[in-house]
């Protein structure tokens, strides 16, 4: 079928709007009609460092409606409202123990640009256009997904916003609810007030921890994480000695520091600021080469735990509808973290997220 999808061209070029071939489903395949889709650091990343090959189409918060199955799919149907997530087997030890985000197939199911077998979904005039991208490439008007990928979405939610639920949102809230599990009372410094950070504040207030410090030189993100519930925030280019500006609120050090910035510079505070047995997560994608943060001894010596995150620890299945509960009861308003632009408007959202001007991005496919 023919489809409209924003191409990646090259290492940082603008996307293009192009019109595209894709593929009928195969008997394991689900295709879906996007609704909306969430514009990732991640889709920016892969985009920018070239690191699957162009032409190709990223995006993998994806959210619309089911329109075909194939004949194996059996936990949806055509019409079905759906969120789309990263993919993974099912099959393997990691993904029978509930750790989809650690299967053992993680990056040829997601990071490659194709399926499997090598094919991909997509084409232009007859030429093979990566795709496949986290098992979706949903910076389309159509996707092909699995259904390791998709959950169902209740009706009585607004289906053009989801998406991000489908990584940004449970990466920074199953974070701090999943993988480091803060303790209620526990305290926590949160380095970066994007999308992820601002979802680990959240995830924070339903953690129910003591103290919760944001580092961001946004102002406006900074009043956001407090209405989310931060206690602290800090602005970064007005402080010279972050670890000592913690330890003025928390003398102890904190119990847990979350990094979503991937900046390196500030991995040294953040190990400064952890108390004994403290725990550094980490979920920023810093750049390739780039050491584990903190002195060997210093971290045998307090016990400290360096972690590296992915997805939230998330299993999808689980997890997202647990999150829709969570925003059903106005304990997780993401939407107040998304500004909507026109699916055409991709480039012009990114530059205005690069200002500074919104925090989440979801582009819409009928605006």
């Amino acid at each position: 079928m023919r489809i409209r999808a924003a191409v990646a061209t090259g290492a940082g070029q603008p996307f293009e709007i192009r019109t595209l071939d894709l593929d009928e489903p195969r008997d394991d395949e689900i295709l879906v009609r996007i609704i909306g889709v969430g514009v990732c650091h991640t889709d920016l990343v892969f985009r920018d460092a070239g690191a699957i090959a162009a032409p190709a189409v990223l995006g993998h918060e994806g959210s619309g409606i089911v329109e075909r199955v194939g004949p194996k799919v059996h936990k949806v149907a055509p019409g079905d409202r759906v969120a789309i997530t990263f993919r993974s087997c099912g099959a393997c030890h990691r993904c029978n123990r509930g750790d989809a985000a650690y299967c053992l197939t993680m990056p040829q199911l997601n990071y490659t640009g194709m399926r499997p077998d090598g094919s991909t979904a997509l084409r232009c005039e007859g030429v093979p256009v990566a795709s496949n991208f986290f098992g979706q490439s949903s910076f389309a008007t159509h996707a092909i997904t699995y259904e390791r990928n998709v959950v169902k979405v209740p009706g009585d939610l607004p289906l053009e916003l989801i998406g991000p639920l489908g990584c940004g949102i449970q990466t920074g809230a199953g974070s701090i609810m999943r993988s480091l599990a803060c303790e209620a009372g526990s305290s926590l410094l949160i380095l970066g007030g994007g999308p992820v950070g601002l979802a680990a504040v959240m995830g924070a207030k339903v953690q129910a921890c003591g103290t919760v410090i944001v580092v961001e030189p946004h102002a406006a993100r900074r009043a956001l994480a407090r209405e989310f519930g931060a206690t602290h925030t800090i602005d970064p280019a007005a402080d010279a000695d972050l670890a000592a500006t913690v330890r003025a609120i928390v003398p102890a050090g904190v119990d847990y520091a979350f990094d979503t910035t991937g900046i390196p510079a500030v991995y040294p505070a953040a190990v400064a600021a952890l108390a004994p047995k403290g725990v550094l997560g980490l979920v920023g994608v810093a750049p390739p080469g780039t050491p584990l943060p903190g002195d060997i001894n210093t971290t045998m010596t307090f016990g400290y735990t360096i972690k590296g995150i992915i997805e939230g620890d998330s299993n999808p299945g689980e997890f997202l509808p647990e999150l829709m509960d969570l925003h059903r009861l106005g304990r997780l308003p993401f939407d107040r973290l998304i500004t909507t632009f026109p699916f055409e408007q991709i480039n012009e959202a990114v530059a205005a997220q690069h200002r500074g001007e919104c925090v989440k991005i979801v582009l819409l496919m009928d605006a």
